[in-house]
């Protein structure tokens, strides 16, 4: 036991003080950090972090949960820096033992975008990540979500008002009388509460200022299972870490922004599909996350998985002026359309992935503003559309049908401007202008088309340039309004590359660790495919919570590792070349000499183009890094790969240049080795995993 102990030591895993827990999983993660150990029998533990100015800070106990035999810890309002977490044995009321871990890194949520105009900070937590002052924060489980109780302020003079259960306490917020921000926790799988509003949870400030909510899930399994989520007349309000599946509500959206919201942040939330709606185009559910009639949003940072409509912006505004939406980093998996679909509003889209979109990225209608930006498309199908123009009445044919192929039910046209964005596969995209155009991913001659009336975005060669006025849509004779180049509007930002843009959405978007539901969808069928994907309805329809294990559903058989795929967290598994693997072993024969020196030291990501926003990851074991006892074989499933480390228990270091490729996967064949215990390190774009193994 010395022994192992010694060697997660050297690689960084924890530093102990007589200690009896032994950590299988600690990370920094965007404002919190989290660990996994296995008991050692203690009645409970108590959790402390050290770090930024802070030092040894309780943890709250309902931060700390336990699956089976093991416990799980997760610290949140951290600001940036580097933290240590303390894991105390308590027994008979008493502290005992404790174990702390090796420094790890907390980086910053990206706070850009529109909902933080004005001086805003949405939610109840400062820009630094901390808790606003006088912060009140409420945990609601399966078990507490009809008993959970506060005290709510409900009179000018201080009179309060004790209410019991999440929507009662949302509701009396709508007297405008409480100041205090407040944090609503959600931990685990949480089904439908008793009180509701028609389905949803509500969150009604009554146009009144000076409140703050952030509705937050812990960890990577917290998840709205059956009820979506619904804001009016609010402002500063924060939504994030959250899966949301199996809506069947009245209104039947996800999340939904109604009418008079003001400084809302939407953001790492996993969007699922909900129940089925009345009309053909919502068999995945209605709205993913829609807007309208509110202003200065930020959507960001969110996984919307397969969903058919993903974000429908505006309806019956009737007007252009001051309605301002950003949509940066979010990952469009599969789904179908509305990426957004634009309604008057000025709206900059900048940093998303699009990523096998069978419909549309994109839409504008009714005299809307639409900036894209350094946006990454693969295989989606039309990138951007304005209404009864270009793609949205040729339809990717050689014929001009405004009759039969438009879109959106026949709208008047808005604007699109497009700078730096990445398009590749199959896509048709027909610029302003062009002499050819991109038909299906092959490079057309227009023909009798004339682009300048039939376009689907205004392309630009730099980002400040301006769409003249002398360009307009087609139907309603619509202008774009330059508000992406207006000082006195926009927000100071940095826009990735489309390419890094793609990996950090990868590596962030959704919950923290990607969340604890993993799909593995076929690029060759789902790319095209707007039906239900009936298998993974029937998961989700299943999901109970996840016993704070990952739910891997892997939809191929091709191979006996065709479900390992978890850092990309969906999209099918790409080769990993042989050249990206580093072997410093100097020896021929398999088992070199190590220090452990060569296992010291900080463990994290050096992704240095990502505004901070870099954090390791660790499981064991580990679906990206996975021990085949059968065949006595290391299956590496990453795409980006680094290093590979594997060691003995006696500090020896396996030889791993005869890593190879097995279809989508990399083998290293581990059947010479004699039978013991090792330890294999994998380190990616991501991060480092490590995984102890037992080689019989």
């Amino acid at each position: 036991m010395k022994r192992i102990v010694s060697v997660f030591a050297c690689a960084g895993f924890f530093a102990t003080a007589g200690a009896q827990v032994s950590f299988q999983n600690v990370s920094g993660s965007l404002e919190s950090a989290y660990a996994e150990w296995l008991s050692d029998g203690s009645d409970g533990y108590n959790v402390y972090y050290s770090g930024a100015g802070a030092s040894n800070v309780k943890v709250d106990g309902s931060l700390i949960r336990k699956y089976g035999s093991k416990y799980r810890v997760d610290a949140v309002g951290l600001k940036a820096g580097d933290y240590t977490l303390k894991v105390v044995s308590v027994k008979g009321g008493k502290e005992g033992a404790s174990s702390t871990s090796e420094k790890i890194a907390v980086k910053a949520h990206d706070r850009s975008g529109f909902a933080f105009s004005d001086g805003h900070v949405p939610g109840a937590y400062n820009a630094d990540g901390t808790l606003k002052k006088d912060a009140v924060v409420l945990y609601v489980t399966e078990s507490t979500k009809n008993t959970v109780k506060l005290d709510v302020v409900t009179s000018s003079k201080g009179a309060t008002t004790a209410c019991t259960g999440l929507q009662n306490i949302l509701t009396a917020l709508k007297k405008g009388c409480e100041t205090r921000p407040l944090a609503i926790r959600l931990v685990g799988n949480v089904t439908d509460p008793q009180e509701t509003d028609h389905g949803d949870i509500v969150i009604d400030m009554g146009k009144k200022e000076g409140m703050a909510v952030t509705l937050e899930g812990i960890g990577n399994d917290a998840t709205a299972n059956g009820w979506g989520i619904r804001v009016k007349n609010s402002q500063d309000v924060e939504i994030r870490n959250l899966g949301i599946m199996n809506v069947d509500s009245d209104e039947g959206d996800n999340v939904g922004l109604q009418q008079d919201n003001k400084y809302v942040w939407v953001h790492n939330c996993d969007f699922f599909y909900g129940h089925a709606g009345s009309d053909k185009d919502q068999v995945k559910g209605d709205g993913a996350l829609d807007c309208k009639k509110s202003t200065f949003i930020t959507f960001s940072y969110n996984h919307f998985w397969d969903n058919g409509k993903s974000n429908l912006l505006g309806l019956s505004e009737g007007a252009t002026d001051g309605l301002y939406i950003t949509y940066h980093h979010n990952w469009y998996d599969h789904s179908d359309s509305r990426h957004p679909r634009v309604r008057y509003y000025s709206a900059h889209v900048y940093n998303n992935y699009y990523d096998g979109n069978a419909k549309y990225g994109a839409g504008s209608t009714l005299g809307s503003s639409v900036f894209m930006e350094a946006n990454y498309f693969r295989n989606c199908k039309y990138p951007m559309m304005t209404s009864m123009q270009g793609s949205d009445v040729y339809a990717g044919g050689d014929k001009r049908d405004d009759k039969n192929n438009a879109t959106f039910s026949k709208e008047d046209g808005g604007s699109i401007k497009a700078f730096n964005n990445f398009m590749e596969g199959s896509f048709t995209f027909i610029p302003y202008g062009a002499s050819k155009y991109m038909l299906k991913g092959v490079e057309t001659s227009v023909e009798a088309m004339d682009t300048k009336a039939d376009f689907d975005a205004y392309v630009v060669e730099k980002r400040d340039d301006k769409v003249p006025s002398s360009v307009k849509s087609v139907a309603g004779a619509n202008a774009y309004n330059n508000f992406d180049t207006d000082k006195s509007v926009m927000y100071s930002y940095t826009a990735d590359s489309p390419e890094q843009a793609r990996a950090n959405v990868r590596a962030y978007a959704g919950r923290v660790q990607g969340g604890d539901f993993k799909w593995v969808f076929d690029n060759s069928v789902d790319d095209g495919a707007s039906e239900v994907n009936q298998k993974l309805k029937d998961a989700l329809v299943a999901y109970k919570g996840s016993d704070g294990e990952v739910m891997e559903y892997p939809t191929s058989s091709e191979s006996r590792y065709s479900g390992l795929d978890s850092e990309s967290s969906s999209s099918s598994v790409d080769s990993i070349s042989s050249s990206s693997v580093q072997n410093d072993g100097k020896s021929s024969s398999s088992l070199t000499s190590v220090s452990s020196s060569s296992w010291s030291g900080a463990i994290g990501s050096s992704d240095s183009n990502h505004s901070g926003l870099d954090f390791a990851t660790f499981s064991s074991p580990s679906k990206v890094l996975f021990y085949d006892s059968q065949a006595s074989r290391l299956v590496v499933g990453s795409r980006f790969v680094i290093r590979l480390d594997v060691v003995g228990v006696d500090g020896r270091r396996v030889d791993v240049s005869g890593l190879e490729s097995q279809g989508k996967f990399r083998v290293l064949d581990l059947s010479h080795l004699r039978a013991g215990i090792y330890f294999a390190r994998l380190t990616t774009d991501r991060g480092v995993r490590m995984m102890k193994f037992v080689k019989n």
